[in-house]
């Protein structure tokens, strides 16, 4: 199969298109035949080797083939897998610690739990930028308690991945939200709902109360 491969840290001039070996399932894992992916600061910064990659590269291999979102559907089966047949549409997230990315290629392995069947009215490729940016979001909403119809919440760098996600998940728990950014992200951000819009540029939140 072809496949996106890093050898070395760096820039995007490291990445190289290779034909690599199709990987077989182990018993509880899928084969994805991947329809789309997408690029976060993740995969960047896995490219780079940011010193937290590299720090964690001395536990696992540091080279190989990145991408962490992915959305396909499932080629094959191993024996133990129970939620998904050939043929179902899958989309997840293979980023550490659980799986070991791999979703720039044609074909990717991964445990059945770390993905979800894909919605019919979601593209592959809305699919595949909605996993670890929303995960983060709702993460990030429900962290310490879950979120209340009614509450104040306030979203910095809102016009950002996982900020427009964030929006429209506390609008949907009824919240009452306030986004923070630059200027030539408010108008996006009044379409996806936000109540209260604050340039930074031009307001300090922490000061305005």
């Amino acid at each position: 199969m072809r496949a996106i491969v890093r050898t070395r840290y760096g820039s995007a001039d490291v990445l190289q298109l290779r034909q690599v070996p199709k990987t077989t399932p182990r018993e509880h894992e899928v084969q994805v035949r991947i329809h789309a992916t997408s690029v976060n600061a993740t995969d960047l910064e896995n490219m780079r080797g940011v010193l937290m990659v590299r720090i964690g590269a001395l536990l696992r291999s540091k080279y190989g083939i990145l991408g962490a979102d992915v959305a396909g559907r499932i080629e094959a089966v191993g024996r133990r897998v129970t939620q998904y047949r050939p043929g179902d549409s899958v989309f997840g997230d293979l980023s550490p610690l659980r799986c070991s990315f791999g979703a720039f290629a044609e074909y990717v392995c991964a445990p059945e739990d770390a993905l979800t069947p894909k919605p019919a009215g979601l593209t592959f490729e809305e699919a595949a930028a909605a996993t670890s940016t929303a995960v983060l979001a709702l993460q990030a909403l429900r962290h310490k308690r879950e979120i209340q119809p009614g509450q104040k919440v306030l979203i910095n760098g809102a016009g950002g991945s996982v900020g427009t996600f964030a929006v429209q998940i506390a609008k949907s728990y009824g919240a009452e939200v306030t986004g923070v950014d630059a200027a030539t992200k408010l108008d996006l951000l009044r379409t996806i709902g936000a109540n209260r819009l604050i340039n930074y540029a031009r307001e300090d939140f922490t000061r305005s109360g």
